[in-house]
Protein backbone atom coordinates (compact mmCIF):
# COMPACT_ATOMS: atom_id res chain seq x y z
CA UNK A 1 0.00 0.00 0.00
CA UNK A 2 2.87 2.39 0.75
CA UNK A 3 4.29 1.83 -2.75
CA UNK A 4 0.96 2.74 -4.32
CA UNK A 5 0.88 5.90 -2.21
CA UNK A 6 4.20 6.98 -3.78
CA UNK A 7 2.71 6.75 -7.27
CA UNK A 8 -0.71 8.31 -6.64
CA UNK A 9 0.38 11.99 -6.53
CA UNK A 10 2.17 11.59 -9.87
CA UNK A 11 -0.90 10.14 -11.56
CA UNK A 12 -3.14 12.81 -10.04
CA UNK A 13 -0.93 15.77 -11.06
CA UNK A 14 -0.62 14.47 -14.61
CA UNK A 15 -4.42 14.09 -14.76
CA UNK A 16 -4.84 17.64 -13.43
CA UNK A 17 -2.63 18.99 -16.21
CA UNK A 18 -4.61 17.06 -18.81
CA UNK A 19 -7.95 18.27 -17.43
CA UNK A 20 -6.80 21.88 -17.11
CA UNK A 21 -5.72 21.90 -20.74
CA UNK A 22 -8.88 20.15 -21.89
CA UNK A 23 -11.07 22.72 -20.12
CA UNK A 24 -9.00 25.66 -21.40
CA UNK A 25 -7.87 26.83 -17.96
CA UNK A 26 -4.21 27.32 -18.86
CA UNK A 27 -4.31 28.37 -22.51
CA UNK A 28 -2.87 26.74 -25.63
CA UNK A 29 0.75 27.39 -24.68
CA UNK A 30 0.47 25.86 -21.20
CA UNK A 31 2.69 22.84 -21.82
CA UNK A 32 5.40 24.90 -23.48
CA UNK A 33 5.45 27.66 -20.86
CA UNK A 34 5.45 25.25 -17.93
CA UNK A 35 8.12 23.13 -19.59
CA UNK A 36 10.41 26.11 -20.08
CA UNK A 37 9.82 27.21 -16.48
CA UNK A 38 10.92 23.78 -15.26
CA UNK A 39 13.93 23.55 -17.61
CA UNK A 40 15.30 27.05 -17.03
CA UNK A 41 14.36 27.79 -13.41
CA UNK A 42 12.87 25.04 -11.24
CA UNK A 43 14.96 22.02 -12.29
CA UNK A 44 18.33 23.86 -12.08
CA UNK A 45 17.40 25.07 -8.60
CA UNK A 46 16.50 21.54 -7.47
CA UNK A 47 19.67 20.02 -8.92
CA UNK A 48 21.93 22.69 -7.46
CA UNK A 49 20.49 22.33 -3.97
CA UNK A 50 20.55 18.52 -4.06
CA UNK A 51 24.10 18.23 -5.36
CA UNK A 52 25.55 21.01 -3.21
CA UNK A 53 24.32 19.20 -0.09
CA UNK A 54 25.42 15.74 -1.22
CA UNK A 55 28.78 14.42 0.08
CA UNK A 56 31.00 13.23 -2.75
CA UNK A 57 32.74 10.53 -0.71
CA UNK A 58 31.79 7.01 0.23
CA UNK A 59 30.37 5.90 -3.12
CA UNK A 60 29.39 2.24 -3.59
CA UNK A 61 31.56 1.71 -6.68
CA UNK A 62 30.47 -1.77 -7.72
CA UNK A 63 26.79 -1.02 -7.22
CA UNK A 64 27.02 2.15 -9.28
CA UNK A 65 28.93 0.26 -11.96
CA UNK A 66 26.17 -2.35 -12.19
CA UNK A 67 23.55 0.36 -12.49
CA UNK A 68 25.67 2.22 -15.04
CA UNK A 69 26.03 -0.89 -17.20
CA UNK A 70 22.25 -1.33 -17.32
CA UNK A 71 21.77 2.36 -18.10
CA UNK A 72 24.31 2.41 -20.92
CA UNK A 73 22.96 -0.79 -22.49
CA UNK A 74 19.32 0.28 -22.45
CA UNK A 75 19.94 3.88 -23.54
CA UNK A 76 22.03 2.51 -26.42
CA UNK A 77 19.25 0.11 -27.41
CA UNK A 78 16.62 2.84 -27.33
CA UNK A 79 18.88 5.25 -29.20
CA UNK A 80 19.46 2.74 -32.02
CA UNK A 81 15.88 1.48 -32.09
CA UNK A 82 14.42 4.92 -32.82
CA UNK A 83 15.68 4.88 -36.37
CA UNK A 84 16.41 1.24 -37.14
CA UNK A 85 13.09 -0.18 -35.98
CA UNK A 86 10.69 2.72 -36.52
CA UNK A 87 12.43 5.06 -38.95
CA UNK A 88 12.37 8.15 -36.74
CA UNK A 89 14.50 11.20 -37.45
CA UNK A 90 18.07 11.19 -36.08
CA UNK A 91 17.25 14.10 -33.78
CA UNK A 92 14.83 11.89 -31.84
CA UNK A 93 17.41 9.23 -31.00
CA UNK A 94 18.66 10.84 -27.77
CA UNK A 95 15.07 11.22 -26.52
CA UNK A 96 14.34 7.56 -27.27
CA UNK A 97 17.48 6.55 -25.42
CA UNK A 98 16.57 8.74 -22.47
CA UNK A 99 13.00 7.41 -22.42
CA UNK A 100 14.33 3.86 -22.28
CA UNK A 101 17.03 4.25 -19.65
CA UNK A 102 16.86 7.50 -17.68
CA UNK A 103 15.13 6.74 -14.39
CA UNK A 104 12.92 8.96 -12.25
CA UNK A 105 15.36 9.23 -9.38
CA UNK A 106 13.90 12.38 -7.87
CA UNK A 107 10.24 12.81 -7.01
CA UNK A 108 9.34 9.11 -7.42
CA UNK A 109 12.70 7.53 -6.64
CA UNK A 110 12.96 9.13 -3.20
CA UNK A 111 9.69 7.78 -1.74
CA UNK A 112 10.24 4.36 -3.32
CA UNK A 113 13.81 4.11 -2.02
CA UNK A 114 12.59 5.13 1.42
CA UNK A 115 9.80 2.54 1.42
CA UNK A 116 11.65 -0.38 -0.21
CA UNK A 117 15.32 0.17 0.62
CA UNK A 118 15.01 2.13 3.85
CA UNK A 119 17.65 4.60 2.63
CA UNK A 120 18.25 7.02 -0.24
CA UNK A 121 22.06 6.79 -0.11
CA UNK A 122 22.42 4.73 -3.30
CA UNK A 123 19.74 6.79 -5.01
CA UNK A 124 21.89 9.87 -4.42
CA UNK A 125 24.68 8.18 -6.35
CA UNK A 126 22.26 7.41 -9.18
CA UNK A 127 21.30 11.09 -9.29
CA UNK A 128 24.95 12.08 -9.65
CA UNK A 129 25.57 9.51 -12.41
CA UNK A 130 22.56 10.67 -14.39
CA UNK A 131 23.13 14.39 -13.91
CA UNK A 132 26.90 14.49 -14.41
CA UNK A 133 27.37 11.73 -17.03
CA UNK A 134 24.14 10.82 -18.81
CA UNK A 135 22.53 14.26 -18.99
CA UNK A 136 25.52 15.97 -20.67
CA UNK A 137 25.70 13.19 -23.27
CA UNK A 138 22.01 13.55 -24.07
CA UNK A 139 22.13 17.34 -24.18
CA UNK A 140 25.26 17.43 -26.34
CA UNK A 141 23.54 15.11 -28.82
CA UNK A 142 20.37 17.20 -28.81
CA UNK A 143 22.42 20.36 -29.20
CA UNK A 144 24.22 18.85 -32.15
CA UNK A 145 20.98 17.99 -33.93
CA UNK A 146 19.73 21.53 -33.33
CA UNK A 147 22.70 22.81 -35.36
CA UNK A 148 21.55 23.37 -38.98
CA UNK A 149 24.60 21.51 -40.33
CA UNK A 150 24.40 18.78 -37.69
CA UNK A 151 28.04 19.29 -36.76
CA UNK A 152 29.75 18.77 -33.43
CA UNK A 153 31.58 22.01 -32.72
CA UNK A 154 34.15 21.98 -29.94
CA UNK A 155 33.48 25.61 -29.06
CA UNK A 156 29.74 25.01 -28.98
CA UNK A 157 30.10 21.93 -26.76
CA UNK A 158 32.54 23.73 -24.46
CA UNK A 159 30.01 26.52 -23.99
CA UNK A 160 27.12 24.11 -23.37
CA UNK A 161 27.38 24.31 -19.55
CA UNK A 162 27.04 28.08 -19.76
CA UNK A 163 24.14 27.91 -22.21
CA UNK A 164 22.35 25.01 -20.55
CA UNK A 165 20.98 25.74 -17.05
CA UNK A 166 20.66 22.05 -16.13
CA UNK A 167 24.35 21.29 -16.66
CA UNK A 168 25.48 24.61 -15.21
CA UNK A 169 23.48 24.17 -12.02
CA UNK A 170 24.74 20.60 -11.63
CA UNK A 171 28.38 21.60 -12.01
CA UNK A 172 27.97 24.48 -9.56
CA UNK A 173 26.30 22.14 -7.07
CA UNK A 174 29.13 19.63 -7.25
CA UNK A 175 31.69 22.42 -6.92
CA UNK A 176 29.96 23.76 -3.81
CA UNK A 177 29.82 20.27 -2.30
CA UNK A 178 33.49 19.66 -2.99
CA UNK A 179 34.46 23.02 -1.50
CA UNK A 180 32.15 22.68 1.49
CA UNK A 181 30.30 25.88 0.57
CA UNK A 182 26.81 26.38 2.00
CA UNK A 183 24.54 29.13 0.76
CA UNK A 184 23.23 31.67 3.27
CA UNK A 185 19.54 31.28 4.05
CA UNK A 186 18.68 34.46 2.13
CA UNK A 187 19.97 32.83 -1.07
CA UNK A 188 18.85 29.27 -0.33
CA UNK A 189 15.24 30.15 0.50
CA UNK A 190 14.15 31.33 -2.98
CA UNK A 191 16.00 28.42 -4.61
CA UNK A 192 14.18 26.04 -2.28
CA UNK A 193 10.83 27.50 -3.33
CA UNK A 194 11.72 27.14 -7.02
CA UNK A 195 13.01 23.60 -6.47
CA UNK A 196 9.73 22.60 -4.83
CA UNK A 197 7.90 23.53 -8.02
CA UNK A 198 9.92 21.15 -10.22
CA UNK A 199 7.92 17.95 -9.85
CA UNK A 200 4.38 19.41 -9.82
CA UNK A 201 5.05 21.83 -12.69
CA UNK A 202 6.70 19.12 -14.79
CA UNK A 203 3.83 16.71 -14.20
CA UNK A 204 1.16 19.31 -14.97
CA UNK A 205 3.08 20.20 -18.14
CA UNK A 206 3.22 16.50 -18.98
CA UNK A 207 -0.56 16.18 -18.61
CA UNK A 208 -1.14 19.30 -20.72
CA UNK A 209 1.12 17.89 -23.41
CA UNK A 210 -0.77 14.59 -23.38
CA UNK A 211 -3.97 16.47 -24.15
CA UNK A 212 -2.26 18.40 -26.93
CA UNK A 213 -1.01 15.22 -28.60
CA UNK A 214 -4.05 13.03 -27.87
CA UNK A 215 -5.23 13.28 -31.47
CA UNK A 216 -2.18 11.33 -32.63
CA UNK A 217 -2.79 8.31 -30.41
CA UNK A 218 -4.19 6.35 -33.33
CA UNK A 219 -0.89 6.43 -35.28
CA UNK A 220 -0.22 2.78 -36.20
CA UNK A 221 3.48 2.72 -35.25
CA UNK A 222 3.10 4.43 -31.92
CA UNK A 223 1.78 1.53 -29.80
CA UNK A 224 4.61 -0.72 -30.98
CA UNK A 225 7.21 1.97 -30.33
CA UNK A 226 5.83 2.64 -26.87
CA UNK A 227 5.77 -1.09 -26.11
CA UNK A 228 9.47 -1.38 -27.01
CA UNK A 229 10.46 1.56 -24.80
CA UNK A 230 8.33 0.28 -21.91
CA UNK A 231 9.87 -3.19 -22.16
CA UNK A 232 13.37 -1.74 -22.23
CA UNK A 233 12.70 0.47 -19.22
CA UNK A 234 10.75 -1.87 -16.95
CA UNK A 235 12.02 -5.31 -17.93
CA UNK A 236 15.35 -5.19 -19.75
CA UNK A 237 17.07 -2.56 -17.61
CA UNK A 238 16.30 -4.27 -14.25
CA UNK A 239 17.33 -7.66 -15.70
CA UNK A 240 20.65 -6.29 -16.96
CA UNK A 241 21.21 -4.55 -13.62
CA UNK A 242 20.53 -7.85 -11.83
CA UNK A 243 22.93 -9.77 -14.09
CA UNK A 244 25.63 -7.13 -13.70
CA UNK A 245 25.15 -7.14 -9.93
CA UNK A 246 25.55 -10.90 -9.79
CA UNK A 247 28.67 -10.72 -11.96
CA UNK A 248 30.14 -8.13 -9.59
CA UNK A 249 29.21 -10.29 -6.55
CA UNK A 250 27.11 -7.63 -4.89
CA UNK A 251 25.66 -8.53 -1.48
CA UNK A 252 21.88 -8.92 -1.34
CA UNK A 253 21.04 -5.40 -0.01
CA UNK A 254 23.16 -3.70 -2.69
CA UNK A 255 21.75 -5.96 -5.41
CA UNK A 256 18.22 -5.05 -4.35
CA UNK A 257 19.08 -1.33 -4.44
CA UNK A 258 20.54 -1.61 -7.95
CA UNK A 259 17.56 -3.52 -9.35
CA UNK A 260 14.94 -1.31 -7.70
CA UNK A 261 16.61 1.86 -8.99
CA UNK A 262 16.93 0.35 -12.48
CA UNK A 263 13.22 -0.48 -12.39
CA UNK A 264 12.12 3.10 -11.73
CA UNK A 265 10.04 4.64 -14.54
CA UNK A 266 11.15 7.12 -17.18
CA UNK A 267 11.94 10.52 -15.65
CA UNK A 268 9.73 13.45 -16.62
CA UNK A 269 12.98 15.27 -17.48
CA UNK A 270 12.78 13.27 -20.71
CA UNK A 271 9.64 15.13 -21.70
CA UNK A 272 11.06 18.47 -20.54
CA UNK A 273 14.19 18.00 -22.69
CA UNK A 274 12.12 16.82 -25.66
CA UNK A 275 9.93 19.89 -25.39
CA UNK A 276 12.87 22.26 -24.99
CA UNK A 277 14.58 20.91 -28.13
CA UNK A 278 11.35 20.37 -30.09
CA UNK A 279 11.87 16.68 -30.87
CA UNK A 280 10.32 13.41 -29.73
CA UNK A 281 7.70 15.04 -27.50
CA UNK A 282 4.99 12.50 -28.26
CA UNK A 283 7.03 9.41 -27.43
CA UNK A 284 8.52 11.15 -24.38
CA UNK A 285 5.25 12.10 -22.72
CA UNK A 286 3.66 8.72 -23.35
CA UNK A 287 6.73 6.87 -22.09
CA UNK A 288 6.67 8.84 -18.83
CA UNK A 289 2.96 8.15 -18.24
CA UNK A 290 2.97 4.47 -19.22
CA UNK A 291 6.16 3.50 -17.39
CA UNK A 292 5.07 5.42 -14.30
CA UNK A 293 1.77 3.55 -14.33
CA UNK A 294 3.32 0.11 -14.81
CA UNK A 295 6.58 0.44 -12.85
CA UNK A 296 4.86 -0.34 -9.57
CA UNK A 297 4.75 -3.98 -10.71
CA UNK A 298 8.49 -4.00 -11.50
CA UNK A 299 9.50 -2.44 -8.19
CA UNK A 300 7.17 -4.70 -6.21
CA UNK A 301 8.48 -7.81 -7.98
CA UNK A 302 12.10 -6.83 -7.24
CA UNK A 303 11.25 -6.20 -3.60
CA UNK A 304 9.56 -9.60 -3.24
CA UNK A 305 12.23 -11.59 -5.08
CA UNK A 306 15.33 -9.93 -3.64
CA UNK A 307 14.14 -8.35 -0.40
Amino acid sequence: MSLVAAFVPIWILTAIGYAACRWGLLGEAAASVLGRFVFHLAMPSALFLALSRMPLSGFAGRSLLAFGVSTAAVIGAGWAGASRLFGHEPGERPIWGMAAGYVNSANLGIPIATQVLGSVSFLAEVVLLQVLVVTPVILVALDRHRDPAGRVRVRRIASLPVRNPVILASLLGVACSAAGVRLPSAAAAPLTLLAGATAPAALVALGASLHRTASSLAEPAEPAALAVITALKLVVQPVIAYAAGLALHLPAPQLLAVVVCAGLPTAQNTFIFAQEYGTGETVANRAVVVTTTLSLATVAAAAMLLG
